[in-house]
């Protein structure tokens, strides 16, 4: 199986790197599906689930991840997600990102409620 090796990097910390044999995330320009042999490209990544479909020694299944923002890149069959935040489904507290939704919905706080809102359908997606 062709595959592809993936690095998923936040401003802080390395989130996740392995093998994959496909990756979903959001652009500026809508949602895109990369998978071995890909046009190289680079794009802006928008808040939203990036899903990856682990293979080789990351074994055969699925890796779920919250992202605010960054870059994505991909040349080569290496895909490098570069994210302003990033956080893995397993990480989030699904209670804290429900009440940290209702109080942004309350303070009718734009990027707050986004930033709940994402990492609640990060958790759905990983489902």
């Amino acid at each position: 199986m062709a595959e592809l090796h993936v690095e998923l990097v936040a401003a802080d910390r390395k989130v996740w790197s392995g093998e994959a044999s496909l990756v979903v995330a959001r652009t500026s320009s809508g949602d895109i599906g990369v998978m071995p042999g890909h046009q190289p490209l680079l794009g802006v990544l928008e808040s939203g689930p990036v899903t990856i479909r682990t293979t080789g020694e990351s074994g055969n299944g699925t890796v779920v991840a919250a992202v605010h923002g960054g870059f994505i890149s991909f040349a080569d069959n290496q895909l490098s997600l570069l994210a302003e935040v990033a956080e893995l489904t397993d990480e989030i507290d699904v209670e804290r990102a429900e009440r940290a939704l209702e109080d942004a919905k309350s303070q009718a706080d734009d990027d707050a409620e986004k930033r709940a809102d994402v990492r609640l359908r990060s958790v759905t997606a990983a489902r």
